[in-house]
C-alpha cells in the first residue's frame, strides 16, 4: 500500500527506509538500560552547553531534544531575506558534547508547521548514512535515534534527505557539530593535559541567494517557492554570502565573543559544504586539531588552519593581549566582501614587551 507518508518522503527516501535494519539490533539493551542518563538542554551557538572536560564515572546515555525550524531570516545589513532550515532554530545547529563511550540519544522533532521532510546524518556515528535512514521524518512526526560515541573529536552533523534535497538543506542552514571528548580530556603531543576556560562554536555557511533581472536579491513566500531558483544558483558553485553563525556580522559588535587576557579558549569551527581557512588576526592556534580528531596529536603554533568541507576542527589559544581580534576565513574576499568575519573582544592589561608602538605616526623628518 502506498501511504501518504511515502508520498511525502519521495521514492528514493522510501527505498532508503525499506533498507533499514530491524530495530532489534545486536545492542545489549539490558546493559544500556542500566546506564545513568543525563538530559542536556542545548544552547544556541557560539555558546556551548555546560559539560565536563574530564569524564567522571563511566559511560552514560546523554539525551538531547532538537526541533527542526523552517523560518525566514535576515542574513546581512542590507536586509536580505533567506529561507532558512535550521536545527533548533539556529544557524549552525547547536553543538553537542559527550565523552567517548557515551551513548547519544537524540529526539528529532519535525513540527506540523514545517513543510518539508528532514533527517540527521551524524558524521560521528557508525552505521550506513550516519543515522539518516533511521531519522527521516515528515512534518508532524518525531523520531529518537541512539548511537554510541566510539571515536573522539569534532564531527559535523547535517540534514541529508535525498538527491538534490541534501545540498539544498545543508546550504539552507541545516548543519551543526558534535564534540566527543576523550574520557580523560584533551592532551598535547606529550600526553599532557590541556584544558580550556571557554569554548565557542563558529559554524560557517555558504549561502546562495537568487537575484532578479536587476541584480537585487529575491524574496520568496516559502521554502518550496525558493527551491528552483536556489538550486540554479547552487549549481554555479559561487556563494552570494559566506557567513559565520547565520548572518554577516552575527559575531561582531554586541554579539562578539568575549574573553580575558590569560584565558584559554577552545574554538570549534565547522563547514558542512566547502573548505575554509580560519585565522585569528593577532593570535595563533597554540594547539590545533585541524582534522578535528583528538586521537591524533595537535599541531602547534599555527597561523591559519584548514577545515575540509564536511568536517569540523578545533583550536586552543590563550589570549595574551587585550583588544578586538578579528577571526576570519582567510580567503579575505570571502571575509571582507561576503561576510566571513567574527570578533573576539578581550579585556586585560597591555604587554609592551609583546607589542609596542615605538613612534607614533607623524610627518616624515626633513634632513
Amino acid at each position: 500500500m502506498f501511504t501518504r507518508r511515502q508520498a511525502l518522503l519521495g521514492a528514493a527516501a522510501t527505498a532508503m527506509l525499506a533498507a533499514m535494519p530491524p530495530l532489534a539490533a545486536a545492542a545489549n539493551e539490558t546493559e544500556i538500560a542500566a546506564l545513568p542518563r543525563e538530559k542536556v538542554a542545548l544552547v544556541a551557538p557560539p555558546y556551548v552547553h555546560a559539560h565536563e572536560q574530564v569524564a567522571t564515572g563511566g559511560p552514560k546515555v546523554v539525551e538531547f531534544t532538537m526541533p527542526i525550524v523552517e523560518k525566514t531570516v535576515v542574513i546581512d545589513d542590507e536586509g536580505t531575506e533567506f529561507q532558512a532550515m535550521t536545527f533548533d532554530g539556529s544557524m549552525p545547529g547547536p553543538m553537542m558534547v559527550v565523552h567517548e563511550g557515551d551513548y547519544v540519544e537524540l529526539t528529532l522533532i519535525n513540527p506540523e508547521t514545517n513543510s518539508l521532510p528532514h533527517n540527521i546524518d551524524f558524521h560521528a556515528a557508525t552505521g550506513a548514512l550516519g543515522g539518516g535512514a533511521l531519522t527521516l521524518i515528515n512534518p508532524g512526526e518525531q523520531v529518537t535515534l541512539r548511537f554510541k560515541a566510539t571515536r573522539t573529536g569534532t564531527f559535523v552533523y547535517h540534514c541529508a534527505p535525498e538527491g538534490a534535497m541534501i545540498p539544498w538543506h545543508v546550504v539552507s542552514g541545516m548543519s551543526g557539530t558534535i564534540m566527543v571528548l576523550p574520557r580523560d580530556g584533551l592532551k598535547n603531543e606529550k600526553g599532557e593535559t590541556l584544558t580550556y576556560d571557554k569554548v565557542f562554536y563558529v559554524g560557517e555557511n555558504d549561502l546562495y541567494v537568487p537575484r532578479d533581472e536587476e541584480g537585487n536579491f529575491k524574496t520568496y513566500e516559502s521554502h518550496g517557492d525558493s527551491y528552483a531558483d536556489t538550486v540554479e544558483v547552487m549549481r554555479g558553485l559561487i556563494p552570494t554570502h559566506v557567513v559565520f553563525n547565520g548572518a554577516k556580522g552575527a559575531l561582531t559588535g554586541d554579539n562578539a565573543m568575549k574573553a580575558k587576557v590569560g584565558e584559554t579558549v577552545l574554538i570549534v569551527h565547522s563547514q558542512a559544504n566547502r573548505d575554509t581557512r580560519p585565522h585569528l588576526i593577532g593570535g595563533h592556534g597554540d594547539y590545533v586539531w585541524e582534522q578535528g580528531k583528538f586521537a591524533n596529536p595537535p599541531a602547534k603554533d599555527l597561523e591559519t588552519w584548514f577545515i575540509r568541507g564536511g568536517s569540523a576542527g578545533a583550536a586552543l589559544y590563550t589570549f595574551l593581549q587585550p583588544g578586538i581580534y578579528a577571526y576570519v576565513n582567510h580567503n579575505l574576499i570571502e571575509a571582507v566582501e561576503l561576510g566571513a568575519t567574527a570578533h573576539f573582544v578581550v579585556e586585560g592589561e597591555w604587554d609592551d614587551d609583546l607589542m609596542k608602538q615605538v613612534a607614533a605616526p607623524g610627518p616624515i623628518p626633513m634632513n
